[in-house]
């Protein structure tokens, strides 16, 4: 899906904004994506190389459906190549260690591992799902028939023909916004951010449930400038959007960082709330009480936390806060 062909048998990709040029027997950025006699192909349709049944917490979407299970999965391949990529192992397999391998599995068989272990929604996550989007976007359509909720974990580098395909069949995504420099998404992540804030704008027009996530990593995104300025942007796009704040730690190519400190991810918080974001969280940090929901009027205490698991919901059964009645957004 998404692209054109050009002289030579080159082709052009449109399924994310690198817009890749595409020679005869070569493939995109991403490395699964191969043009073969001017036909370009998924060379990871139906290769699932992770899979797991994990909260949805731990996406993190904590105003969808708090407490129900997402059956994950992932592919290898990613448009990105994050110095700090966490499963790099599976994303960067491609470009690394010129590899695709993956258990063959096809839609209806993920929809059915879903429905085995009721599971209340299906995450694409792990590696980047953009790149693996025929595959996604079929399960996604039967998972919808069968009542089940699509998820995607996305870096947001997708093209609006992607999104707006896409959006019928997509409850929530998770976006990771990594910062508001241009330098930083271009020397970290080999791309660019304005993609980014323009598919974040464009999931919330098209009414799908977002929220947002930022990796504060020491030295490069961890300026009160920085926070205020990504805390801007999305109350810009919504008030309602949570912000998960994440705890960097070294891995891959970025060994030589140290973790992020907690006072860094609490100064977040508070600026985030300070600039009139409803719900602002601290992210790998278990138990500092910046994992919890409040309401945003009131400050009741809503929904207690510890790392990914719900321990307690006071919510009434119409999402509102029990003290003041205030309606909390969200996907209940």
């Amino acid at each position: 899906m998404f692209y054109e062909r050009l002289e030579e048998d080159a082709v052009r990709c449109h399924l994310c904004p690198h817009e890749c040029k595409i020679k005869e027997s070569r493939r995109g950025i991403c490395g699964v994506r191969e043009n073969q006699e001017g036909v370009l192909y998924s060379l990871v349709y139906g290769k699932v190389v992770a899979e797991a049944i994990d909260p949805i917490e731990k996406k993190p979407l904590f105003q969808f459906y708090p407490g129900s299970t997402a059956y994950s999965l992932a592919t290898v391949g990613c448009n990105f190549h994050c110095k700090n990529c966490q499963n790099y192992d599976i994303s960067q397999m491609p470009r690394d260690k010129k590899r695709i391998m993956g258990e063959e599995k096809t839609p209806e068989e993920i929809v059915e591992i879903a429905k085995r272990y009721d599971c209340k929604s299906i995450a694409y996550t792990y590696v980047e799902p953009t790149i693996f989007f025929e595959f996604a976007y079929d399960i996604a359509k039967l998972a919808h028939q069968a009542g089940i909720c699509n998820v995607f974990v996305s870096n947001g580098y997708t093209t609006e023909e992607a999104i707006r395909t896409l959006a019928p069949y997509l409850d929530a995504i998770n976006v990771d916004l990594k910062s508001l420099s241009e330098e930083l998404y271009h020397t970290n992540c080999g791309g660019h951010v304005q993609p980014v804030l323009d598919a974040i704008k464009l999931y919330k027009r098209l009414g799908v449930w977002i929220e947002v996530t930022t990796l504060v990593i020491p030295t490069l995104n961890d300026t009160e400038e920085e926070f205020r300025g990504i805390a801007e942007f999305i109350k810009g796009v919504g008030v309602d959007i949570p912000w998960h704040i994440s705890q960097f730690y070294p891995s891959y190519k970025l060994m030589d960082l140290p973790r992020t400190p907690i006072s860094t991810l609490r100064k977040a918080r508070d600026i985030g709330l300070e600039v009139g974001l409803r719900y602002v969280y601290e992210g790998n940090v278990p138990g500092e009480g910046g994992e919890n929901t409040y309401c945003y009027n009131c400050g009741t205490l809503l929904i207690v936390r510890y790392g990914f698991q719900v321990l307690e919901n006071n919510l009434t059964e119409d999402a509102k806060c029990p003290n003041c009645g205030t309606q909390i957004d969200g996907v209940f």
